[in-house]
């Protein structure tokens, strides 16, 4: 006699005597959460000390949707504002679709982010108080649809910008006199 599990797993094609484990499901939940970046902005982590970061859903077009998949994204000169209690991305570059007609979008046009009420409400007290801007960081698929990670930032002035490189060719040079030390070893 087969019991009502064994036919369930046998139904979708699982051996009833050995039911699935916690492991293969998390793995499973992994392999449906990857991420394929689009676009991403590493100007923006030259300009600004970036902060609290935030994931957005975008409202796009079906075209704008094949040509960012394609990866015809530049999120550079693009940031986010919160008007009349809703969240917009300004300024961002998403190509025509090649094989689109006439119905195409246009390419630089404001796109509404989609968050909930209280990270609404949180951006738009930081950015009107402390003079904080949103700043779109990267572009990804995720689960068939297009996310944008927002980052609250602040505008880094130019001796910040030379003290970030100066530490940055700093790193660099203690990393290559290390490969020397070791190479010398061997």
């Amino acid at each position: 006699m087969v019991c009502a599990r064994e036919s369930q797993y046998h139904s979708i094609g699982i051996d009833a005597r050995h039911p699935p484990s916690v492991e293969n499901k998390t793995n499973l939940a992994e392999k449906n959460s990857k991420i394929r970046i689009l676009s991403d902005n590493r100007q923006a982590g030259h300009d600004y000390f970036l902060m609290d970061r935030f994931e957005a859903g975008l409202v796009l077009t079906g075209t704008e949707v094949k040509s960012a998949r394609a990866g015809k994204v530049q999120l550079k000169d693009s940031y986010a504002e919160v008007r009349k209690n809703e969240a917009w991305l300004v300024n961002a570059h998403i190509s025509e679709y090649s094989h689109g007609n006439r119905e195409n979008h246009p390419p630089r046009r404001e796109r509404k982010l989609l968050l909930h009420r209280d990270e609404i409400d949180k951006l738009l007290g930081k950015t009107r108080e402390r003079g904080l801007a949103l700043i779109p960081t990267k572009l990804y698929m995720k689960a068939g649809r297009v996310k944008c990670e927002l980052a609250l930032a602040r505008g880094k002035k130019l001796h910040d910008k030379r003290e970030a490189e100066r530490t940055r060719s700093a790193d660099a040079e203690a990393r290559a006199a290390m490969h020397r030390a070791n190479k010398g070893r061997e």
